[in-house]
């Protein structure tokens, strides 16, 4: 069965993390994606991640994580051969996705006004932090610094450690789903067009969609400013607490739930106080009585306890035990990436889409490939002859 994607050609000049993330989304789904390179300062994720060895061969684990079913061609967009090589192939791509600061890609000729006349099809996506217009169109961010400019950290953490970064990269991570969201989208609306046409995205409207119900439209409503509650909320039955031996999530979260709750604990004068008023209104009341009760059990057994009633309920795993129940839910998330070097022990596990298809969905079809591994497939394709592809990797431009 195709991949929904299959048959698309995608231009990759994106580097670190939300912009590689994004391709690699395209990429599972079938599209033929070239990831583009400057030969003298490629992307720095081939240079991080735990394993030293691979960093040194440029094939860190972040950029394996991310990498798969990509081509990899080296171009050095500073010279003028290499901007026409670029040129070449943006005639005949269907999707553009470069994270630049923005307007360098248009002081080189190579934005979407430039390309556009050259392919009225193409689909160019920017991904910058802020956007290509307004006060901070040309600074240049990352995750962490649009988790600190969004109020994203504002909202983490308790009220005696905060502002707090959130841990994994989340809007970088998100801006790549948003893109390829976009991309999808102007795909299809091409189907009914012929047109192609361009995309800004920005990692601080992500990290805005990210707090949209719960902070920032409440602002708009003349709301107070929402403060960190760490592990706890208004309502006490959507909060975290102590068991026998961790903590466990708790999320009572509309009447009924709350009503089930309060019944399977033996507290039928409680589950008479569940409407929306009373859920937060005598929060304080029913607080304390949790916090007593739920130590009388172990996590575990109150995940059993709390799903028999259909509670949601979950105790707090760390990362290694997220990962095995992750496994064991929904099998086929992780694919194994075959040992790629002597040196390394076992093979890789990489994140395939958050979600499955019934026909042609996502798959690693081919492994993150060396930098510069398809210069001579690609450039023979482009019409170039081996002594040209030589003397072009002799003077710089691969």
């Amino acid at each position: 069965m195709n991949r929904p994607f299959e048959g698309i050609t995608v231009l990759d000049l994106t580097h670190v993390l939300a912009g590689p993330f994004c391709t690699y989304q395209l990429a599972l789904l079938g599209a033929t994606t070239i990831k583009i390179e400057d030969p003298n300062d490629p992307d720095c994720e081939r240079f991080r991640g735990p394993s030293a060895k691979l960093n040194q061969r440029s094939m860190g684990v972040n950029y394996l994580a991310q990498g798969a079913n990509k081509k990899s061609l080296t171009l050095n967009l500073k010279t003028e051969r290499g901007r026409v090589i670029l040129k070449q192939l943006a005639t005949n791509a269907d999707v553009f996705v470069e994270n630049y600061r923005a307007g360098a890609l248009a002081a080189m000729g190579l934005a979407h006004a430039h390309l556009e006349t050259l392919n009225p099809e193409l689909i160019y996506c920017s991904m910058t932090g802020f956007g290509q217009r307004g006060a901070k169109g040309d600074t240049t961010a990352y995750d962490n610094v649009i988790q600190a400019a969004s109020g994203l950290m504002s909202l983490n953490g308790t009220a005696e450690a905060t502002p707090l970064k959130v841990g994994p990269a989340i809007v970088d991570f998100s801006s790549g789903i948003t893109a390829a969201f976009a991309i999808a989208s102007a795909l299809f609306q091409r189907t009914h067009t012929g047109r192609g046409q361009y995309i800004d995205v920005a990692m601080l409207n992500t990290a805005m969609s990210l707090m949209t119900t719960n902070a920032v439209v409440n602002i708009f409503r003349g709301g107070e400013l929402t403060t960190p509650k760490g592990n706890r909320s208004a309502e006490a039955g959507i909060a975290c607490y102590e068991t026998r031996d961790g903590l466990l999530m708790l999320a009572a979260f509309n009447p009924k739930q709350h009503r089930r709750l309060w019944q399977a604990l033996g507290r039928p004068d409680f589950a008479e106080l569940s409407s929306w008023d009373d859920i937060i209104g005598k929060a304080e009341t029913f607080r304390p009585v949790l916090t007593k009760r739920l130590k009388d059990k172990t996590a575990a057994e109150w995940e059993v306890f709390f799903k028999d009633v259909r509670v949601p309920a979950e105790r707090v795993r760390n990362l290694s035990e997220a990962i095995a129940l992750q496994k064991s839910t929904t099998p086929g998330y992780f694919h194994s990436l075959e040992s790629m070097f002597p040196e390394e022990e076992g093979p890789l596990e990489v994140p395939l889409a958050a979600f499955s298809l019934q026909h042609g969905g996502a798959a690693v079809t081919s492994p993150p490939p060396e930098l510069g591994e398809h210069n001579h497939e690609i450039l023979t394709e482009l019409g170039y002859d081996d002594d040209t592809i030589e003397d072009m990797r002799t003077n710089g431009v691969v």
